[in-house]
């Protein structure tokens, strides 16, 4: 039987500087992200759009929810085929397209995860789980653009 999760938080903006949406230059596009529990998250919209490069921006975030998503995956599958992973890193690269008066959409993201196993024999099945690991991700299922992954796997 399928299960449903439910995710809730809240966004606040805290862009007004005053005068509201007065004017399109008129408000900042800072908010805040929480959720209870956690803490809170600071956002913005990326810089190309008015935003500020010291917050985290929605292109951002969906970066990284893929990420965490491939490798939370990943390390369940590794654990559970009795490959030991000591290390993971991955730097993502997200590419959005955005065209001239009607927003934009990403058109891929490429993963790049760095693992570390413990024994050499590993290292071929430890590659080879990153595929299923794509399979099962939720996050790579919901998106309309392709994931792939490119991912490199060495011993200690």
């Amino acid at each position: 039987m399928a299960r449903t999760h439910t995710y809730e938080l809240s966004v606040n903006w805290t862009g007004d500087r005053g005068t509201g949406t007065s004017a399109f230059l008129a408000y900042d596009r800072t908010h805040e992200i929480d959720a209870p529990g956690r803490p809170t998250l600071p956002g913005s919209s990326d810089p190309a759009f008015r935003g500020q490069a010291d917050r985290w921006n929605p292109e951002q975030l969906l970066v990284a929810s893929l990420s965490q998503c491939h490798m939370l995956w990943y390390l369940h599958l590794c654990a559970d085929a009795g490959v030991v992973v000591t290390g993971y890193t991955d730097q993502p690269v997200g590419t959005m397209v955005e065209e001239t008066g009607a927003g934009g959409q990403f058109t891929g993201v490429e993963l790049r995860p760095r693992v570390t196993v413990t024994e050499a024999g590993m290292v071929e099945r430890a590659t080879e789980l990153h595929t299923a690991a794509h399979k099962l991700c939720f996050i790579a299922r919901s998106v309309n653009f392709p994931v792939t992954h490119r991912p490199v796997v060495e011993t200690a």
